[in-house]
């Protein structure tokens, strides 16, 4: 088989909410060329599935006149053959609508086969490979071995790939990193995978897949149930969640505008901290004023929080724009956002005449303001308004009305997926028929309070490091536990979202980490004949030898914090008593002395641009280089034509990586 070249490569990368390709590797990696939603729509033919919403026009208001001429000119063919004209339809495609959408991946499994089918075709046919072209296809950790067989016999028989090869999401991570040996957290849009990978292996024990609950569309639902009494869509959520100002703080700091008393301990006893306040048994564990005892937390009255608020306070909420305009107001609307803008301005002019020059004040980061804003587009109002009629002058001075956002001379148009033809639309005349009634969406300045720190709250970040730590505690070689708690790697769109890395170190370090000191907690189970350990290290247990010159029995707890310290006590010249052999260690199995993240690489500076979120495609770049050019099938990366004609799809067990 000739060699394969760097341009002649295919990776791609199906996600829940995302697919990403390419086609060809750069001399520098590079982020994906091709991202296209995961999801198709049915045709009108069964069995064939179309990638965008095609829409039935049946309304001859501001037709295109090129558009119109072809159909007049194929009406004029079909009256010389007898058949009947359809001047009054028109058939177009709407690249924004997911009105009827079907999503092949959910939770990282492929629930819908000949979806998931169409979506690879629709990739395939999208990037225009030439013939010899081999494909790398990230896998996901939930796809099963039969579902590994089904892949490569769809991808040879139906592109005539000349080789086709498998790589788990894990393992293109760790090799993006450069590391062998790590633990990778994968957050996505519904789920979280969690994998110890050691020398490049992932260990299949303790590995959690799919864990529910506690992704990016987790997130969004715990700020929908927070902010829906104020008015707030699951739309709005899913944009504010994107944007800048929300944030999730790390453990312990405090919401802005919330008491300045300590900062909060972490809670031991829930009952207690919902009952009175305390973060645990004892004295001295209640934070309030009312710490005595004689003021109940609440919520109720005559407590210290008070009565439950019922959202009817101050803020009003987010008002439903599209209903107002739906309902006729539209005009009373604007004139009052016309006021309102006016009293602003005439207010903040008052104010800098006013105050001294130098009272400027300080801007405040966004985790110490009580409130801020952002720009949602708002989707709806312009449906609404589009279905009004109101031509395009009439649409484009209502929405210049309507929109809030910062005014730039040309709104570019809802960002289409890449490799779709737009450009040959236009040239053929027809962008005006196509987008005349959609001139960029309509953006308006929403205020939130310290909800939009909240969206990780709920125990989302506490079930993720749960999940860390079962995986971590499962691996069979305990001597690299402590190597995969310092190698820790978390990606995934879903963590794109403000704090979530720092919030869930944080959380880790909270619930798991001990000090390399803390091995003084232990004393008490020490015999009356040996000494007491040090901070320090110092006056460390020796070896004794019971009544009868046999070994006792040491708790292995005991043993892991001494020598956690003190490897030398290990040594079998100076051995400490016999224990157990699942309990011999040189350090602490289960709770790590120390958390660290992994170093991402410095030396791809497009992806240092973007991020390393997606370092599942980065890696699986490197390792195309290596497994297609480089070694050339030698390593067994890959799965060859004649390989699959021998061995059939079972034969890519001994091929994946």
């Amino acid at each position: 088989m000739p060699p394969f070249k760097d341009e002649q490569i295919i990776i791609i990368a199906p996600g829940s909410e995302t697919t990403t390709a390419q086609l060809g590797l750069p001399e520098s990696f590079t982020p994906a060329h091709l991202r296209v939603r995961s999801r198709m729509f049915l045709a009108e033919k069964d069995g064939e599935w179309e990638p965008y919403k095609v829409r039935r026009r049946t309304d001859k208001t501001e037709r295109n006149p090129v558009l119109q001429e072809e159909v007049e000119e194929i009406n004029d063919m079909k009256k010389t053959f007898g058949e009947p004209e359809d001047d009054e339809i028109i058939y177009e495609e709407d690249p924004v609508s997911e009105e009827g959408a079907v999503w092949p991946i959910s939770e990282g499994r492929i629930t819908n086969w000949p979806c998931f089918f169409a979506l690879m075709t629709h990739v395939y046919n999208t990037l225009n490979p030439p013939f010899h072209t081999p494909i790398l296809l990230i896998a996901q950790p939930a796809w099963t071995p039969r579902e590994h067989e089904k892949l490569t016999q769809f991808f040879f028989e139906k592109f005539k790939t000349p080789a086709f090869g498998l790589m788990d999401s894990a393992i293109a991570t760790a090799w993006a990193y450069g590391v062998h040996t790590a633990t990778v957290v994968d957050v996505g849009r519904d789920k979280v995978d969690v994998t110890a990978v050691s020398e490049f292996i992932p260990h299949g024990t303790g590995r959690v897949v799919a864990l529910p609950n506690c992704g990016g569309e987790a997130m969004t639902e715990r700020l929908l149930k927070i902010l829906r009494s104020k008015g707030f869509t699951r739309e709005m959520c899913e944009q504010l969640k994107r944007s800048a100002i929300c944030e999730i703080l790390p453990v312990g700091v405090r919401l802005p505008g919330t008491s300045d008393s300590p900062v909060q301990q972490v809670i031991t006893n829930p009952a207690a901290a919902a009952s009175t306040g305390a973060t645990g048994s004892g004295p001295g564990r209640r934070e309030s004023a009312a710490a005595l005892g004689m003021v109940p937390r609440g919520p109720g009255p005559d407590t210290e929080i008070g009565e439950e608020q019922n959202g009817d306070d101050e803020n009003e909420g987010v008002l439903d724009v599209a209903s107002i305009v739906a309902g006729g107001k539209m005009n009373e609307y604007l004139a009052r956002k016309e006021r309102e803008k006016q009293e602003k301005a005439a207010a903040k002019k008052k104010g800098a005449e006013t105050a001294p020059v130098q009272a400027r004040p300080v801007r405040l980061p966004n985790s110490k303001r009580e409130r801020n804003t952002f720009m949602y587009e708002d989707h709806a109002l312009l449906d609404q308004l589009k279905s009004m009629n109101l031509g395009s002058k009439g649409m484009a001075e209502a929405q210049a009305a309507l929109d809030e956002g910062p005014q730039k001379k040309h709104d570019a148009p809802e960002q289409m997926d890449v490799g779709e033809p737009r450009s040959a639309v236009e040239a053929n005349g027809t962008s005006d028929f196509l987008f005349s009634s959609h001139t960029g969406p309509i953006r308006r300045e929403i205020e939130v309070g310290t909800e939009r720190f909240q969206a990780a709250s709920g125990g989302i970040l506490e079930r993720i490091a749960d999940a860390i730590h079962r995986t971590i505690s499962s691996v069979e070689e305990v001597n690299k536990r402590s190597e995969l708690w310092d190698s820790l790697i978390i990606c995934g769109n879903g963590s794109k979202i403000r704090g979530f890395k720092d919030g869930l170190m944080s959380t880790l370090q909270t619930k798991y980490l001990i000090s390399p000191s803390s091995a003084t907690i232990f004393t008490s189970e020490l015999p009356s004949n040996m000494s007491t350990p040090a901070g320090t290290g110092a006056n460390t247990p020796q070896p004794q030898l019971g009544p009868h010159g046999s070994s006792s029995q040491v708790n292995p707890l005991l043993l892991a914090a001494t020598t956690g310290q003190n490897p030398h006590l290990l040594h079998p010249n100076n051995a400490l008593p016999s224990i157990h052999s699942h309990n011999a260690h040189s350090s602490h199995g289960q709770t790590p002395t120390s958390i660290k993240l992994a170093r991402p690489p410095e030396y791809f500076p497009e992806w240092k641009d973007v991020g390393y979120d997606e370092a599942a495609f980065l890696g699986a770049q490197v390792a195309a280089k290596v497994i297609f050019v480089v070694d050339q099938g030698m390593s067994k990366g890959y799965m060859t034509r004649p390989d699959y004609n021998d061995q059939g799809p079972t034969g890519i067990h001994d091929y994946s990586m």
